[in-house]
């Protein structure tokens, strides 16, 4: 099978790439300058060098932003990608420090999500539930929180546990350097100060970054600095070449890290509207940021994906095409060509002190859907917790797929609880209505059943109880409509519709199937179900809504007609 879309989707980049606007510049400065602190922020927090942090916002973001769909998204460095990107890591045994280990894994997960894309699989975060990534995210933040408070207090915990390293640093508040919690506290104060005023508010973190380290070099303060850990040259990345060797200890990780992208960046579409009017595509997005990995792989990024904090950076300085995001990418890399050095005066506790805000907020920022999902689902309460707990006790990727699969199994069971079974009998001018299912279907009479569900497994013993009874149903016919029934029904299905239509024909009566689709027909035909029934008993959907139930009825009339 041909897949035109994704290539339709680098075509159409390059004609939609529009002119860009004053106000498209100006974003991109907001958005590259951002990108210093948040950059080496998520890159300390993964145990990356903060280098790779900034690298992060360089290429890929340039190359993100050229083909996404979703014109505004900014692609980059997150926190969950980064914690996710070293837990796979360290779980295949390889160095995080390590230049082409890292470039591995970024290629890899570029290469996963661009396959995902040109597969047309788009739809599969929709079964990445809102609880499920509401227990991952939280659980994030806390993560965050934890890996970020020995530069934020100068106390290394030696716990490995997230919920442990929170409770013995708090237990060792005697241990820790007052010169380094003095810097954290005066970078929040600064971050909450300017985030009160609203003309700034979206460079709080900025200012607090320049202001606070001004402040130190000034002073002299004794401090880490960025510059203690790594060197940040005046140049662009050297160009990586990935370990070939460490592909198949990375691959299952990589698609691990990429669900985790590809879901944190699912819901920038809806969020950001493309101001030209287009339409976003889910898939057409994951090839770009496939892209975006690929290309940053080879020069020193980690992984990255959609960031709807950066998009929310760019959309509130003034973006208005996908420009904003290529001036971003542009922008960083004359920075660090120009002044990149200047970064290594950073102090630690800075970005300690920053990475704490962003931790708080994510938190705060989910608690209003933490309580929306205790107070009405109770069933996506637990598998939000679930994932909560594995996303604090266990390696992310493991977290991220544990929630995946809780997410499948609450559509499952949500479907199974919703699927029914009706009956319908005609109302005034042509109209039907549903009346209480008999329990057993008459002889010599017509009993019109209608199936409401999405053909799945577990769906059949549901609709298999309230089925009426057909063992003493002779002369008769069972009219089923499935104007809901997809193309794939479950072999389950099937095999329950094949069972009830040869009870009835055994006892001389007729099941007449109405509303499949063409497609399903033929499904049909390949399973051997019309053999039973009869092709002419499969009456195919119209137009019209209850269209194939009035063909059907017809033609249940007049084989009563014929028999009688």
């Amino acid at each position: 099978m041909r897949v035109l879309v994704p290539h339709r989707t680098l075509r159409s980049a390059g004609r939609k790439l529009g002119r860009p606007t004053p106000r498209d510049v100006i974003a991109g400065l907001v958005t590259g300058l951002f990108s210093i602190p948040e950059g080496m922020a998520y890159a300390s927090i993964g145990g990356f060098n903060p280098v790779a942090g900034l690298y992060s916002g360089m290429i890929p973001t340039l190359v993100g932003s050229f083909f996404a769909r979703t014109v505004l998204m900014v692609t980059t460095l997150t926190s969950a990608i980064a914690l996710s990107s070293q837990s796979v890591l360290s779980s295949a045994g390889l160095d995080p420090t390590d230049p082409r280990n890292v470039a591995t894994l970024v290629v890899l997960v570029g290469v996963v999500m661009a396959v995902l894309g040109l597969l047309r699989a788009g739809s599969i975060m929709n079964f990445v539930s809102s609880a499920v990534m509401t227990g991952f995210t939280t659980g994030i933040a806390v993560q965050i929180v934890a890996g970020v408070l020995g530069d934020a207090t100068g106390y290394d915990t030696d716990r490995h546990n997230t919920i442990a390293k929170i409770v013995d640093s708090i237990a060792h508040v005697g241990s820790w350097q007052g010169t380094t919690v003095a810097v954290t506290v005066a970078t929040v104060a600064v971050w909450a100060v300017f985030r009160l005023v609203k003309p700034v508010a979206s460079l709080a973190t900025l200012i607090a970054l320049v202001v606070v380290t001004a402040v130190v070099a000034a002073l002299d303060v004794d401090v880490d600095n960025v510059g203690d850990i790594a060197a940040i040259p005046n140049a662009f990345p050297a160009p990586t070449v990935p370990a070939l060797s460490a592909f198949p200890e990375l691959l299952v990780g990589a698609f691990a890290v990429a669900l985790v992208a590809l879901a944190q960046a699912a819901g920038i579409s809806s969020a950001v509207p493309n101001p030209d009017g287009s339409r976003p595509n889910a898939s057409g997005d994951f090839v770009a940021q496939g892209a975006a990995n690929v290309a940053g792989g080879f020069f020193g990024a980690l992984p990255t994906g959609g960031s709807l904090s950066r998009t929310g950076v760019a959309v509130s300085a003034g973006a208005r095409t996908r420009w904003a995001g290529i001036f971003a990418g542009l922008w960083l890399i004359g920075l660090v060509l120009v002044a990149g050095s200047v970064a290594e005066i950073i102090p630690m506790a800075v970005i300690g002190g920053l990475v704490l805000v962003i931790g708080v907020e994510l938190v705060t920022g989910r608690w209003p859907d933490i309580l929306l999902v205790f107070r009405t689902a109770p069933w996506s309460a637990v598998a939000m917790v679930l994932t909560f707990l594995a996303t604090t006790q266990l390696p992310l990727q493991n977290a991220i797929l544990i929630g995946a699969v809780l997410s499948l199994l609450l559509y499952c069971v949500q479907a199974a609880r919703y699927a029914k079974l009706v009956a319908l009998e005609p109302a005034e001018r042509g109209r039907w209505r549903t009346v209480a299912l008999p329990a057993e279907c008459p002889s010599g009479r017509i009993t019109v059943l209608h199936y409401e569900g999405v053909g799945l497994f577990a769906e059949v013993p549901r609709i298999d109880e309230s089925w009426p009874t057909i063992r003493n149903t002779h002369g008769g016919v069972v009219i089923l409509s499935v104007r809901t029934l997809p193309d794939v029904p479950s072999a389950t299905v099937v095999r329950a519709l094949t069972r009830h239509a040869t009870t009835l024909k055994s006892n001389g009566s007729l099941l007449v199937i109405a509303g499949v689709t063409p497609t399903l027909t033929r499904i049909l035909e390949r399973s051997g179900l019309t053999d039973v029934v009869g092709r002419e008993n499969v009456v195919e959907s119209t137009d019209e809504i209850l269209g194939a139930l009035d063909t059907a009825v017809t033609r249940a009339r007049a084989w009563l007609a014929d028999r009688g």
